[in-house]
């Protein structure tokens, strides 16, 4: 029995608060400890990083939005003696701290700053904790905000909100598209125009896919410059318009016609031959 009490083994991960007649001591490990039976008490301290919830937490963010939130908190002892003389239960110690925490910085969030910015609040959540918790000799490593729950309408109209934005950029994307095709249009149509040659190799090349796809009908387009000299064999001859009269001469056009001179009425005094 005072053999048991006198010998200690201390793990590489842990170490020994040792006590002599109630006075702290340096603290000891890892290794064999041998104590001073009935004088010196030693209380081991694990030093390994340990995981802990934070239960959930109905907050209410700044732009009064009620959430719930649950957070994971990693911590490790880093000075033994403070963790055992300084608080009675730094694990129970650091709970509470982080729960009060995780409170306040949510509060003081607002929604879209909570779903979009999460490792800042991390941030956040780990530094306050941290100074919290130092004078007791623990270390906060990280926090992690664990989940959010928003309320049934909320989540309702967060969805809405995301299918008009996904249409929306679905539109700049397709008159995105539509702009750059018209511009690679416009650009073929310069080449072509001034290269006949690029113009017969997009003919050959339509042919060939109209070719492939199985058609019964195929349509041979062909340059109008080709087409045209038939087109103009082929159109019937216009008539020749008819001769104008000839101009009359000097001589007739100053003598006036006999038929067109004006007959002198008979005077009424001068009796006729078939009168007299």
């Amino acid at each position: 029995m005072i053999l048991s009490s006198m010998i200690k083994i201390v793990r590489e991960y842990e170490r020994g608060v040792v006590f002599r007649l109630g006075r702290l001591m340096p603290a000891r490990g890892p290794g064999i400890i041998l104590l001073i039976p009935y004088i010196e008490k030693m209380i081991k301290v694990d030093l390994r990083i340990v995981t802990m919830d934070v239960p959930r937490q109905e907050v209410m963010t700044r732009d009064n939005v009620p959430v719930s939130v649950d957070a994971v908190v990693y911590f490790r002892v880093v000075n033994p003696e403070d963790a055992v003389v300084k608080v009675e239960n730094y694990v129970r110690a650091t709970a509470l701290i982080a729960q009060t925490t995780l409170r306040s910085i949510i509060g003081q969030s607002e929604l879209d700053e909570l779903l979009a910015h999460r490792d800042k609040i991390n941030r956040e959540l780990q530094m306050v904790i941290d100074q919290h918790s130092d004078p007791w000799g623990v270390k906060v490593v990280t926090v992690e905000v664990r989940d959010v729950v928003l309320p049934e309408g909320m989540r309702r109209s967060m969805a809405r909100q995301a299918e008009v934005e996904r249409e929306r950029r679905a539109k700049i994307i397709n008159a995105e598209g539509e702009l750059q095709a018209a511009e690679k249009l416009r650009q073929a149509a310069l080449i072509m125009s001034s290269q006949p040659a690029a113009l017969q190799l997009r003919y050959l090349q339509t042919l060939s896919e109209v070719a492939t796809e199985n058609n019964s009908t195929i349509v041979f387009p062909l340059p109008i410059d080709l087409v045209q000299p038939f087109l103009r064999s082929a159109a019937p001859a216009a008539p020749e318009p008819p001769a104008p009269p000839p101009a009359p001469t000097t001589t007739e056009a100053a003598q006036p016609a006999e038929t067109d001179k004006p007959q002198e009425p008979e005077s009424a005094g001068a009796p006729s031959e078939e009168q007299q």
